[in-house]
């Protein structure tokens, strides 16, 4: 069987691993392997900045919950009393909203982490 070999400018070229000037299906194949290896790659990237947006918003709500009793008692020192007033009215429906994020957030962690979906780490043998 005749072989043809690539032209010099030849957008094939890219495809000749070996450099023989011949592109070869296992090199076809190969390309192939490393365009899926890449996107691979690409979807752990995105999971792991989603886990880590997830996990920022969880901490902002639980730092949330514990400084809004702090804008209570600085609304009272400073007498504004108004403010104190809608804080105070506000505060139920605020802590309930607040702790449903924080528990859909490590609920879904402990159901991954059940299935085997979280990302573990693993400790080597020194």
């Amino acid at each position: 069987m005749a072989q043809k070999k690539l032209e010099p400018e030849s957008e094939y070229n890219k495809y000749d691993i070996d450099g023989d000037g011949i592109v070869t299906d296992e090199e076809l194949d190969m390309d192939e392997r490393m365009l899926r290896l890449q996107d691979m790659k690409s979807d752990m990237e995105n999971e792991d900045k989603k886990q880590d947006a997830q996990r920022n918003m969880a901490w902002f709500a639980l730092f949330g919950m514990l400084l809004y009793p702090a804008l209570v008692v600085f609304s009272i020192w400073y007498e504004l009393a108004q403010a104190a007033e809608v804080l105070g009215d506000m505060a139920p429906t605020y802590f309930v909203s607040v702790a449903a994020i924080v528990a859909a957030f490590y609920g879904k962690e402990a159901l991954s982490a059940r299935k085997g979906d979280s990302v573990k780490v693993s400790q080597s043998k020194r």
